[in-house]
């Protein structure tokens, strides 16, 4: 199963909640097409920060290479490690380019594929919304391959299976 991060977009100049539509599902893992084609894979989901990193930092080793009496197998070897790197990261990547843009997480859940995810999502979401909890957005429940939203989350003085404190046993 994967692992989605959901990403809410900020709110508009007329502070409606935005369109669920507009939610950003990005899969935590190995991105074949961010490691094949990284620079295109970049622009694609226009992440311009991170490709005009990419563009300088490449071409600073490969000068740095070159400089230092490096072969073009040298050359070849970090290009491949640099696209690995990225196709590890994409998610990471994507999930740093939209929290600068402002977009909010708010939730994880897991599926076989995004659609599954997105289904897992959006009926947690609805039943939250009809039950009136007062939240504007929210992931999954707990349970087998979700997890509770981020902004949700309960902070009590338990940690773990002990009971709550003062509570019969």
């Amino acid at each position: 199963m994967s692992v989605y991060t959901i990403h809410e977009p900020p709110l508009r100049a007329t502070g409606a909640p935005p369109d669920p539509e507009r939610f950003a599902f990005v899969r935590d893992g190995f991105s074949g097409w961010a490691f094949v084609l990284a620079p295109l894979w970049m622009l694609l989901h226009r992440m311009w920060l991170v490709f005009a990193v990419y563009v300088v930092g490449a071409a600073g080793l490969e000068t740095l290479v070159r400089m230092f009496g490096g072969s073009a197998s040298a050359v070849a070897l970090i290009g491949l490690l640099i696209s690995l790197a990225i196709g590890l990261e994409a998610g990471s990547l994507r999930r740093f380019t939209l929290s600068r843009r402002g977009w909010k997480q708010i939730g994880v859940v897991s599926g076989r594929d995004r659609e599954q995810a997105e289904r897992r999502f959006f009926d947690a979401w609805a039943s939250q919304v009809v039950t009136g909890s007062g939240m504007r957005s929210a992931a999954a429940p707990a349970g087998p391959g979700s997890s509770v939203p981020t902004s949700s989350m309960a902070h009590t003085d338990v940690i773990g299976l002990f009971p709550e404190p003062g509570a019969q046993r």
